[in-house]
């Protein structure tokens, strides 16, 4: 059975920094695209990065240059490092798993960044 579980989630002040982590079980993660979604209330779920097994990468425009995605396969684990926080990043992050017409999500995690 597949599982994600998100986390390094929190608090975090204007400029700030967090590393999300999205650990998965029950997939074989090098052959899958991963990718990491945000979702606030009112708003539309927007991806927000995703990396290929093969490792390309690709950004929103709202988090260029300011969020990093990576991929561990020896511990099936994605992640995205999130600097230079706004509070426009402020939802909830929830990393998918994606090959074919195959994906599974995760719980997701709540960042806050405050002003």
């Amino acid at each position: 059975q597949v599982h994600l579980a998100e986390s390094g989630g929190g608090l975090v002040q204007l400029g700030g920094s967090l590393r999300l982590s999205c650990a998965a079980t029950g997939i074989n993660f090098g052959i899958y695209t991963m990718r990491w979604y945000r979702g606030a209330p009112g708003k539309q779920r927007e991806l927000v990065a995703t990396i290929t097994s093969g490792g390309s990468t690709n950004y929103a425009d709202s988090v260029q240059g300011r969020f990093t995605i990576s991929r561990d396969s020896a511990k099936s684990t994605v992640y995205l490092q999130m600097n230079a926080l706004k509070p426009e990043d402020t939802a909830v992050y929830y990393c998918k798993a994606d090959r074919g017409s195959y994906n599974s999500w995760g719980q997701g995690t709540q960042v806050t960044v405050s002003s």
